[in-house]
């Protein structure tokens, strides 16, 4: 027997989430490739959107109208992070400017062989450049669509009928 749409949905939505984060961090730490600012705020709705979500699952049986709350939560936490992402996307697409403070981080310098340090040190990272391109898409793309789909099937489990909550 198949498990519920109220809980099917929301599952693969967790399942599809963890497997776009963990992705970045492979592509981060396995890969060598060092995100930008926008990246790691794209991050942060992985971050606290997961947890809504998988609370929502540990719940949906004892809690259900609880746990649709959550799903509803989590899909709107995703759904936020995806306009993001599409604006991060666009600006790749150089159909509008990125953020200007975006590329590297401010450095204290006090003498001439401190600031040949850190410009030697330093790479940065632009936010309105891909880095890679994965089947047409760059990071961001990818980013916005996993979003989208992590936020659409989070709401799946709002509007599931009630007697699959049981």
């Amino acid at each position: 027997m198949s498990a519920p749409a109220a809980i099917r949905a929301p599952g693969l939505a967790v399942l599809a989430g963890l497997f776009a984060i963990i992705a970045a961090w492979g592509f981060e730490i396995i890969g060598g490739y060092l995100p930008c600012k926008l990246c790691l705020q794209e991050r942060m709705f992985y971050y606290v959107g997961l947890p809504v979500l998988i609370a929502g699952l540990l719940l949906s049986r004892r809690v259900p109208r609880l746990a649709r709350l959550l799903y509803f939560v989590g899909g709107a936490i995703f759904l936020a992070g995806s306009v993001l992402a599409g604006y991060h996307t666009g600006a790749e697409w150089k159909l509008w400017e990125g953020p200007s403070d975006c590329g590297g981080a401010a450095t204290i310098v006090n003498s001439a062989a401190d600031l040949m340090a850190a410009v030697s040190r330093t790479r940065l990272v632009s936010c309105s450049e891909a880095s890679i391109s994965l089947f047409g898409l760059s990071f961001a793309g990818w980013d916005t669509l996993s979003m989208l789909f992590v936020g659409v099937m989070s709401w799946r489990g709002v509007v599931a009928r009630r007697d699959a909550l049981i």
